[in-house]
């Protein structure tokens, strides 16, 4: 199991923007998809968008044109740019493989208010 530790979330006003950072032990490039999710109290995790070794990406319908999601393989490091953010999006972010799940990280705290 590899260990994921989450980071760059905070407080930003609506319309803002985030940059998430997922590092992950241990080589990425072993992992063929990695992808982002999201969790709001009371709800399921959502899967908001997921990038593939081949640099193939797709988003959730709520996020596309306003999330990208990238990969540095150099860094076994999985980045979220949040741009355009809305009060919607508020929730903590984890990211994983979505077809090997791995033990959740720590997750990091998105608060989008004004």
């Amino acid at each position: 199991q590899a260990q994921i530790v989450e980071s760059g979330g905070g407080l930003v006003q609506p319309g803002g923007s985030l940059r998430l950072s997922c590092k992950i032990s241990g080589s990425i490039s072993s992992f063929n998809e990695l992808g982002w999710y999201r969790r709001t109290p009371g709800a399921q995790r959502e899967l908001v968008a997921t990038t593939e070794i081949s640099g193939s990406t797709q988003y959730a319908y709520f996020v596309k044109g306003r999330f990208t999601i990238s990969r540095d393989n150099a860094k076994n490091t999985v980045y979220l740019q949040m741009n355009n953010l809305e009060p919607e999006d508020t929730a903590v972010y984890y990211c994983n493989d979505p077809a090997r799940l791995q033990s959740w990280g720590q997750g990091t705290q998105v608060t989008v208010s004004s």
